[in-house]
């Protein structure tokens, strides 16, 4: 007689387990604007359970958008993972006011200096002698080239009058406030503040010198930022109330300054450097935009701004050429559509280039001469 065959059955976890195993799961995914756990934020809230269906509610520091609508995408394959869980439900739901004071006070007690750039951040600020070399296009692929590669990464958008990031970055969402702080609009892994996000798209800047100075340090010391490895400022062109804000504000970054290959735009972007060396901010080096395009028909390429640009520069500004960018069309097409080249065609030319300029921006400290140092007493007895 034939013996029945007898199959072992896993046992279904409690309910209490399973409410324990979604909250964990839940808890370990990362805040989209913050960057940090939901579950180091408090903001995983009841987790209900009816047989195999589970409700999960999310606290969130602002409404619906277009960041909730990712997170719930995310919640739902967390809490999917657990064992016992087949159909999820997640309410996002807003923070009540006291809930928001805690998260506000919460992130003002993580700054560890203004704006909550840690010691260890990178800091270079892209500039160029005039408009129209591509300096925020640079700006934006090393960013998104650099969170590629892992780097935490973020912008701070100082081209007040000409701001161009959450176009070239297809940002469509306005920062969030909480109680005091700014939270960073997120982007292709970037984070991002940009003077475009207070005012409309053909509103002009009128801002006088003390206006954009106060702005400024908003920006750095009012935005969360998080811990960044990487932070680009994309400068306004020339030496102007901005630029001179900005290298004074940020006394430990480096300056990239951008040029074409033609005379007039070596001669412009000089000043700049000039204005760096004067102000004790290394410079990090030199990248030469629209240095040649190829033929679309026979693939010979031609020099359209002439040549030598870039290499006349480092020479004269007595640091290297990071790189040079051809000129090509798909860049602009990239910045049009908001994703930049380095994701949306990364084996092209410029992407490769561009690529390689992230991989190589040098860590350069600043200098340390005419700056006051800290004495230090030793005992010798």
């Amino acid at each position: 007689m034939d013996l029945p065959i007898l199959t072992r059955t896993r046992p279904r976890p409690d309910a209490e387990a399973i409410r324990a195993a979604v909250a964990e799961a839940v808890g370990g995914l990362l805040d989209p604007v913050i960057g940090r756990p939901l579950s180091d934020l408090n903001m995983v809230g009841d987790v209900r359970l009816d047989r195999d269906k589970v409700r999960v509610t999310v606290w969130r520091p602002a409404p619906g958008d277009d960041r909730n609508s990712r997170l719930r995408t995310s919640v739902e394959a967390a809490a999917r993972t657990v064992v016992g869980v087949r159909d999820v439900r997640v309410d996002l739901t807003p923070m009540d006011e006291s809930h928001r004071a805690r998260l506000g006070h919460q992130l003002r007690q993580d700054h560890r200096r203004p704006g909550g750039l840690n010691d260890g951040t990178a800091i270079y600020v892209v500039g160029s002698g005039k408009g129209g070399v591509g300096k925020s296009t640079l700006t934006a692929n090393l960013a998104v080239a650099l969170a590629r590669d892992g780097r935490r990464v973020g912008v701070l958008d100082a081209d007040v009058w000409g701001y161009s990031m959450p176009q070239l970055l297809g940002v469509r969402e306005a920062p969030v406030a909480v109680k005091g702080i700014m939270l960073p609009v997120r982007a292709h892994d970037v984070t991002m503040m940009s003077i475009g996000f207070f005012v409309d798209d053909e509103e002009p800047v009128v801002w006088r010198g003390p206006m954009l100075q106060k702005a400024l340090e908003q920006f750095l010391d009012d935005v969360y930022w998080g811990e960044l490895d990487v932070l680009l400022v994309d400068l306004p062109p020339g030496t102007g109330d901005v630029s001179l804000s900005v290298v004074e504000l940020m006394p430990d970054a480096a300056m990239v300054v951008t040029t074409t290959p033609q005379v007039a735009a070596e001669q412009v972007a000089a000043r700049v450097g000039r204005m760096a060396r004067d102000a004790r901010m290394p410079i990090a080096g030199v990248v030469e935009n629209m240095s040649a395009t190829a033929c679309a028909h026979c693939g010979q390429t031609s020099p359209p701004f002439g040549a030598g640009g870039g290499h006349r520069l480092a020479a004269r500004l007595d640091t290297s050429l990071l790189g040079q960018i051809p000129l090509d069309p798909q860049l602009c097409i990239a910045g049009d559509a908001g994703t930049p080249l380095v994701l949306s065609h990364p084996d092209s030319t410029p992407a490769r280039a561009l690529t390689r300029i992230a991989q190589e921006l040098p860590a350069v400290r600043p200098s340390v001469v005419g700056k006051s140092l800290p004495l230090f007493v030793t005992n010798s007895g």
